[in-house]
């Protein structure tokens, strides 16, 4: 078989391109460059020259074909673009989720697939099989990585049965030491390097400093809410639907200046994100401050003291019917329907027990233990043990 790795310069991938070569597959190399922009990173050279030049002597001493693309405007328009956009608006995406569905597993999968290749490969710690449906159709399922540790599947979230089935994971089935140890018996330059931090393909980044390329500074007031606030002390209603207590579940609070204590002094809202508590140089509290909600329009952070502080927490989520994605569309629910799944609204978190609905005004996801800082524009995405299947954008 052909495959294409995308070959990042990192051990993982460099590992994968190795592990498909010894199964006797034709192996070609393609490096993604996705960004133009030093300015930005925190490092002194721009991390993509650095990479691509491991990349490449990886690709020599495996001796196989190594080919850069310029993908830097497609990423810009569909990552760094919406990034800025999102934040604007009080979201806060996920670039690395985007990264895998628009560029990934499309522009660069129809690139390989131009070059005649059967396959693509990437480094991620994820595995897929298949297996038959009773329709005789196949059906692909995205699996957790073995070592759990480094399990990437929530990044490859959004990709769909059709993307699905031109992938392979090849380190899924191995943990990372032993990825680092295959690579330093084979003598790979990459062996002992660092893994990437910060946003995919740009490197590790002040965000801030990153946002301010093209979202102004406007100062605004960081107010403190108590928590003797009314709302975390009211009785549940009593509800006359599932859907009711849903929506009511999953509202956000929305709170007003008059309702707590002007504390401080911020540099702009869509700086910030839901459950942060650096950057807000709030003193004189036992606990760090973490924001709780962010009011766009009058340009106002809301804060609470404590990592348990009560206005961090919400029981359920909802994501609009458009933002639904199901990665096993046999498993989509019907219109009343439910699915008892465990699920994670961020990379890293452990699997929570819950249970999602769908309604006409959308899929409602209900956790078992009240979670904390639920940010609209990230992913919620679940699972049935290992399986990942399906995922969407918190409203």
């Amino acid at each position: 078989m052909k495959i294409v790795v995308g070959l990042s310069g990192g051990v993982d991938s460099s590992v994968a391109a190795y592990l498909l070569q010894q199964q006797g597959h034709e192996v070609v190399a393609l490096f993604m460059r996705n960004w133009n922009d030093a300015s930005v990173t925190l490092e002194d050279e721009c991390p993509w020259i650095e990479d691509s030049n491991d990349a490449l002597m990886v690709a020599q001493k495996l001796g196989i074909p190594f080919q850069v693309i310029d993908m830097s405007e497609l990423y810009k328009e569909k990552i760094v673009d919406y990034m800025f956009a999102e934040y604007e608006k009080g979201r806060t995406p996920n670039p690395d989720v985007l990264c895998n569905r628009e560029v990934k597993f499309d522009v660069f999968l129809k690139t390989a697939l131009s070059l005649g290749a059967d396959k693509v490969a990437t480094g991620h710690y994820a595995r897929v099989k298949s297996t038959t449906g009773p329709d005789g159709k196949e059906i692909h399922h995205l699996l957790a990585g073995k070592d759990l540790n480094k399990d990437q599947s929530y990044f490859l979230c959004q990709l769909s049965q059709e993307q699905l089935s031109k992938a392979l994971f090849p380190i899924g089935e191995l943990t990372k030491p032993e990825v680092r140890e295959i690579a330093k018996e084979i003598g790979l330059v990459t062996a002992d390097k660092k893994d990437s931090q910060g946003l995919c393909f740009i490197g590790k980044v002040s965000l801030p400093t990153f946002l301010q390329q093209q979202l102004e500074p406007k100062e605004g007031e960081i107010v403190e809410i108590f928590d003797d606030f009314p709302a975390f002390h009211q009785e549940k209603p009593v509800f006359r639907s599932k859907l009711e207590e849903l929506q009511y579940l999953s509202a956000k609070i929305e709170y007003k200046k008059e309702d707590g204590k002007v504390i401080g002094k911020h540099q702009g809202a869509h700086y910030f994100t839901i459950g942060q508590s650096k950057g807000l140089g709030i003193g004189g509290h036992k606990e760090s401050c973490f924001i709780i909600h962010r009011d766009m329009t009058h340009n106002l952070l809301f804060v609470g003291e404590g990592r348990n502080f009560p206005g961090l927490y919400r029981k359920a989520l909802k994501i609009d019917r458009s933002e639904v994605h199901w990665v096993r569309e046999d498993l989509r629910l019907q219109n009343g329907a439910s699915m008892k799944v465990q699920a994670r609204i961020r990379y890293r978190q452990a699997l929570e027990e819950a249970t999602i609905y769908q309604f006409d005004e959308g899929l409602f996801m209900e956790f078992e233990q009240p979670q904390s800082a639920i940010a609209e524009g990230q992913f919620a995405a679940w699972y049935d043990g290992e399986e990942l299947l399906g995922s969407g954008v918190i409203a």
